[in-house]
């Protein structure tokens, strides 16, 4: 397979519509002419001094505090098909990982490991650094990899936002061993899902005070969850990337201050569809409905009042 991979992505340059039709064209395209990374490099990645890793861990917080048990569920998730789980910060280092034990040595030597560098700038096209460059959820396959070196791994990675939007890192799940195409669709989900409730815990406990609105979610977006959080005062205190992202807001107009739209009829709607969809999801069970939305039973308990779900109604 690593033959001619190098001419395969030098070819990227000669055809000037690949990086249209492709993703993977585009950010091979990214790599030779931004970049300027040779395919054929076949050094490891770099890797951060145990003392600047400690740092990338401390400014990673809250965050890394949130992920703890979401990184141990994907581990269980996935672990059995020879796959290890990396928490990255916004650079593309890894600041925390599961892995099973007797697979260490492998990853390690693939640097799949606490404190490599995983950037597109300075690894071409892998997981980590793509996802991170389009912010979206993807794969990448094998040899769609760009440096020939790497293409033994598949990566499937989601983005991290953090409470106030802004990208944070990446949940990545990586494996060495062929085969797992056909999955791809499948761990996709199961790691956007693990990312999407590190930003809902994170998000809730930036914000412990505040009452949190469900907004309806945009087609196609499956790396962030809508979600405001508001003040005593009926004030929008804090946003989501994508709540900002559907109600165009800025930390400018968070600042001037904002009234809560959740009082208005569409929005009490699509919130009643939301904690709807929860609770079919969990056959009626308030507690696991309440986990599916990132809140407490005793806040789904006063939504339920509230949107005029309870009545006539048995949950459990």
């Amino acid at each position: 397979m690593a033959e001619g991979h190098a001419d395969r992505v030098l070819s990227v340059l000669r055809d000037g519509s690949a990086p249209a039709l492709s993703p993977i064209a585009a950010s091979w395209r990214r790599c030779l002419t931004q970049h300027h990374l040779d395919p054929e490099n076949r050094k490891p990645p770099e890797t951060l001094s145990g003392a600047e890793l400690r740092e990338a861990q401390e400014r990673m917080g809250p965050l890394l505090a949130a992920a703890q048990d979401n990184l141990d569920a994907l581990f269980q998730a996935v672990g059995e098909a020879g796959c290890c789980v990396l928490l990255t910060n916004a650079e593309g280092v890894p600041v925390d990982r599961r892995g099973v034990a007797g697979d260490d040595a492998v990853f390690r030597r693939w640097g799949l490991w606490q404190g490599a560098v995983w950037s597109e700038a300075r690894e071409g096209t892998n997981g980590i650094g793509t996802c991170l460059a389009e912010q979206r959820v993807l794969t990448i396959h094998r040899d769609q990899h760009f440096h020939t070196r790497n293409i033994g791994l598949s990566c499937t990675v989601a983005p991290l936002f953090d409470p106030r939007g802004r990208l944070a890192g990446a949940l990545d799940v990586s494996s060495c061993r062929p085969g797992l195409e056909g999955l791809s669709s499948l761990v996709e989900r199961i790691a956007a899902d693990a990312a999407r409730r590190i930003e809902i815990r994170a998000f809730r406990e930036a914000f412990p005070k505040a009452r949190i609105v469900l907004l309806p979610e945009q087609d196609g977006e499956r790396a962030s969850v809508p979600m405001l959080a508001v003040d005593g005062d009926d004030l929008v205190i804090g946003a989501t990337r994508a709540a900002r992202q559907a109600l165009k807001l800025t930390d400018e107009i968070l600042r001037r201050g904002l009234p809560s739209p959740d009082r208005s009829a569409d929005l009490d709607e699509a919130e009643r569809a939301a904690v709807r969809r929860a609770l079919s999801q969990s056959g009626g069970n308030v507690s696991a409905a309440a986990a599916l939305l990132g809140l407490s039973r005793a806040t789904l308990n006063r939504k339920l009042k509230r949107l005029d779900l309870a009545r006539g109604r048995e949950f459990h």
